[in-house]
């Protein structure tokens, strides 16, 4: 055959194979694409009766990459990446803020900004598909990376390669104890003060654990034993009204998870006060760089009702 007339794989074929690489498994691949299994099975047949090479063992129980299939793998996931980096360029290129943004939230932030966000998207760009996906750090990460995802929104910093952050602002930590607890309503609280309470976590996996356990290290806790978790910011609250501990929570979150219940004081740190920075991170080098830092400005500037400290684009 004529090399210049070799006919060249489709996307389609390429989508197909990352997916069984990924998954190992023909049931799972096709349910993440939404297709068919017998379809899926067609298209890597087809990508390699095109390739001239054998991509997959098969067995009766389970799919394993062949030596080839491993190699070639890789290089159709940065085909597709790069598939999709074009489709993006090309939609930034029709007009900003138009399209799909798929945007990641995690859990700790989501429930406290993005009435905010939405509120913005909806009055200054209208046009803009906003979906939404709320998710723990390294899965966004993950999602960013492999293009799932456009934008984050989470707390930074991340020591990601190949993300830029674009930082928003920063907001101090509380101490949330139970009634009758007594640090609960005092202001100038020292950090040493942690050292000895019986601080409730979220689950492994939140930033926010991360953050917590940082403070107390900083505050001089070695250790920091949890005997009791919770899934969400919610639930946590509810274990320190039933005197299960202390706990601590970022500014943004507090109305909200507070307001609901009268059995919890709040204890403020003294200056300098734990804080968390929260950002907006997009891909090095996207195409929408310019569109994602205009919506940061616009963000800020909605954001200042809220009890934090707003940056500047150069933070």
């Amino acid at each position: 055959m004529v090399a210049g007339k070799r006919r060249l794989p489709s996307l389609s074929q390429l989508r197909a194979f990352a997916a069984v690489a990924e998954h190992l498994h023909f049931r799972d691949a096709a349910a993440a694409l939404g297709m068919s299994q017998p379809a899926l099975s067609s298209a890597v047949s087809a990508l390699e009766e095109t390739l001239g090479v054998t991509l997959l063992e098969r067995t009766t129980r389970k799919v394993l990459l062949s030596p080839a299939g491993e190699r070639l793998a890789v290089r159709a996931k940065a085909v597709l990446e790069e598939a999709g980096a074009l489709l993006e360029e090309a939609e930034a290129l029709r007009a900003p803020f138009t399209g799909v943004l798929r945007l990641g939230v995690i859990p700790t932030v989501a429930p406290y900004l993005l009435p905010t966000v939405l509120r913005l998207v909806h009055e200054r760009y209208p046009d803009l598909d906003l979906q939404v996906h709320e998710e723990q750090t390294a899965n966004l990460l993950e999602g960013l990376a492999g293009g799932r995802l456009d934008l984050l929104l989470l707390a930074v910093p991340l020591g990601a390669p190949g993300v830029v952050e674009l930082p928003l602002f920063d907001e101090d930590f509380v101490l949330v104890t139970p009634l009758g607890h007594r640090l609960g309503g005092r202001t100038g609280i020292p950090r040493e003060a942690l050292r000895e309470l019986n601080l409730l976590l979220l689950d492994e996996g939140h930033c926010l654990r991360d953050q917590a356990l940082e403070i107390c290290r900083e505050a001089g806790r070695e250790d920091a034993p949890v005997t009791t978790t919770a899934a969400g910011l919610a639930t946590l609250v509810q274990l320190v009204a039933g005197g299960l501990g202390c706990t601590l929570l970022p500014r943004t979150a507090l109305k909200v998870e507070t307001s609901r219940n009268d059995g919890l004081l709040t204890g403020y740190f003294a200056d300098p006060a734990p804080s968390r920075r929260i950002a907006l991170a997009m891909r090095a080098g996207t195409a929408r760089a310019a569109e994602y830092r205009q919506l940061a400005a616009a963000l800020r500037e909605a954001l200042r009702p809220l009890p934090v400290r707003v940056l500047d684009g150069g933070a």
